[in-house]
């Protein structure tokens, strides 16, 4: 049943290994350390690759890897229970060889584990066999039984006598207590000529039908009487209508008079605007993307002025303040972490991670630091936030790193242009951003083609247009040989955008653009044919570069976004490997301060990169991700 059982050390030595088919389980094994263990991610200890289940423990105390893996369509009990036995039995018999630390002792040690291994084995395997199934309830124990036959036969216009003496005494209640009004009710009876008699209960069956008819025949002539009677017409009369008065400066809602734009093909260059350039440039270079800062001025102050009152505190309170929850060389629990990992996941959420990230955040430190020895003067505190820091680096710095510079270099040596396609909901600054990274492109000395598929959103080629004669002023042909550096290619509106994107990396092909930025439509993460429309833009132009642009204001909305735009662009793809979202870029960082969560919860759930970081309005407002500075802000009490 199973595939493969192995144990490794964490430097990567397999100490024992257990092979149920023929399969090597070297790939699902470096599959789990590349994408779990080396991204702090064991919140969860199972992991799925391809048709496989790998479920895992760690021996924090020895540095030691379990894990097993069998096929994801069967569903087996007894894995739980068998890795704890494995990593009770293993450690208790090979604890002289392991204690020693070494690769050399390890390398030599002989772990003959087979024959233990099979007989735990065979006891999961019976003692999941072993559990009675449940007892079916007989018809003699069921409540039904005890009730005769006769009280669940009921004839038609009758009432069970159950329901006749509640019914009776509700009555009785009613007399006694609302008199005058079980006289008011009766009066209308009288009134509409019906016989009042016994109940309806003791009736027989051609009176209760000739008094409902009865009834019936009654409610239905009024409202025949309530209908035959005119209707008021609700049309107001017509007055005199009166002129609308006409503002000298009010204008007009004349089409020719409001039309601004000016009429302009693909291929011409635009013209560039009167406007300061330092203004639409902003301060910084360019072409050299700077880090992240994440510190103020007046956390500085606060820094400086936080360390003036601790040089007064007395040794005798610095004494036991330093000797307080300090661990003596003792292995690490959960309870010993559970109050700080609380204040933790709090504090983490406090800044705008994500819920549940936050929670798996927590369950991985405690997975990684359970039964570690500490050292003699090492606080509890201060470990676990030290781990933390250490998780919350790694998650910043994915497993591949995009460099934009580097592939369109390549892409000028194939001859053809690099494609980048910008995507997520709306309102979060992509064709802002957009620009800018089209202004960076250009600092660098590459020409840019501008793609406008945005064609739902009404303006949305107008502000293209006017990003693109800013360009141009920063960058007139004049300081590049006449060469044009920045285009726009554009439809209009109502057009596909899967084939205006084809059409603008042909038309770029042809000009010798070396990079082209597709602009697309806002949409959310429920829109599905939206979500369609996107997937197949990306499916048949099958762009270099797929980035995801999302506001570092969302907090629990990031997870949410993320998820469904990947899941829809594998849903709705034409391809048997579905293109996904290769990078992030963050935008707004500016409006935040020190709340910095959602580069965690984005990095977090799709493994992906931040590969831009967008932090005000001009053009030189544009940031590459310093994973320590963000860190120290997410720390930051």
């Amino acid at each position: 049943m199973l595939d493969f059982f192995t144990i490794f050390s964490k430097g990567g030595l397999v100490l024992w290994c257990f092979q149920g088919v023929s399969d090597s389980c070297t790939g699902p094994v470096n599959a789990l350390i590349r994408s779990v263990l080396l991204q702090e991610r064991g919140g969860n200890n199972s992991f799925t690759h391809e048709a496989l289940t790998l479920k895992y423990k760690l021996d924090n105390q020895f540095e030691l890897v379990f894990v097993v893996g069998f096929q994801k369509i069967l569903t087996l009990t007894y894995v739980d229970k068998l890795i704890d036995d494995v990593h009770r039995l293993f450690r208790d018999k090979y604890r002289t060889e392991i204690q020693q630390q070494s690769a050399l002792s390890l390398l030599n040690g002989t772990f003959d584990f087979q024959n233990d291994f099979l007989r735990l084995l065979r006891e999961a395997e019976e003692s999941s066999k072993i559990r009675a199934p449940a007892i079916m309830k007989k018809f003699e124990d069921s409540e039904k039984a005890k009730k005769p036959a006769r009280s669940m036969i009921e004839t038609r216009g009758e009432k069970p006598k159950e329901k006749s003496k509640n019914s009776k005494k509700k009555g009785a209640r009613k007399e006694g207590s609302d008199g005058p009004l079980a006289a008011s009710k009766a009066a209308p009876a009288e009134k509409s000529g019906l016989p009042v008699g016994p109940e309806d209960g003791e009736l027989s069956k051609e009176e209760l039908i000739r008094r409902k008819r009865e009834e019936f025949i009654q409610k239905h002539g009024r409202g025949l009487d309530k209908s035959s009677k005119p209707m008021k017409s609700d049309a107001p009369k017509e007055k005199g209508k009166k002129a609308p008065r006409v503002w000298e400066l009010g204008g007009c809602a004349n089409k020719e008079v409001l039309d601004y734009s000016t009429p302009t093909t693909n291929g011409t260059p635009e013209a560039a605007l009167s406007e300061d350039i330092n203004l639409i440039r902003g301060t910084g270079p360019g072409g050299q993307l700077q880090d992240l800062d994440c510190s103020s001025s007046d956390d500085e102050g606060a820094a400086q002025t936080s360390t003036k009152p601790s040089a007064t505190k007395g040794t005798l309170g610095g004494m036991f303040g330093m000797l307080k929850g300090l661990v003596g060389s003792k292995s690490l629990s959960r309870e010993d972490m559970e109050s700080v990992l609380d204040k933790m996941r709090d504090h983490l959420i406090a800044k705008n991670v994500a819920a549940d990230i936050a929670v798996q955040l927590c369950e991985s430190v405690a997975s990684k630091l359970e039964g570690k020895v500490m050292g003699t003067f090492s606080t509890v505190t201060s470990t676990v936030k030290q781990a933390l820091q250490e998780s919350l680096v790694q998650i910043l710095q994915p497993q591949r790193r995009v460099d934009m510079l580097r592939d369109i270099m390549d892409a000028q040596r194939h001859r053809r242009p690099y494609v980048v396609t910008f995507c997520g909901v709306n309102g979060v600054g992509k064709s802002t951003n957009l620009a800018k990274i089209s202004f960076w492109l250009l600092e660098n000395g590459f020409s840019v083609l501008i793609a406008a598929c945005d064609t739902f959103r009404a303006g949305a080629v107008e502000q293209l247009r006017t990003h693109t004669r800013r360009l141009t002023a920063l960058h007139p042909p004049e300081k590049h040989g006449g060469r044009t550096m920045v285009q726009l290619f554009e439809k209009g509106y109502g057009k596909d955008a899967a084939g205006i994107a084809m059409e603008a990396i042909a038309f770029a092909r042809n000009q010798g653009f070396d990079v082209v930025l597709v602009d697309t439509a806002g949409r959310m993460q429920d829109n599905a044919p939206l979500m369609t429309a996107l997937a197949k833009l990306i499916t048949v132009n099958t762009p270099d570069l797929v980035l995801f642009v999302g506001e570092a204001l969302v907090g629990n909305e990031a997870v949410d976004q993320l998820v469904k735009f990947n899941r829809a662009l594998a849903d709705h793809s034409m391809a048997q490997t579905p293109r996904l979202i290769d990078g992030i870029v963050l935008t707004k960082f500016d409006t935040i301060d020190d709340k910095v969560g959602a580069a965690i919860s984005m990095t977090y759930i799709t493994s992906k990169p931040i590969v831009f970081v967008g932090t005000g309005q001009t053009y030189c407002d544009l940031r590459s991700l310093n994973a320590k500075a963000v860190v120290a802000a997410l720390m930051k009490a």
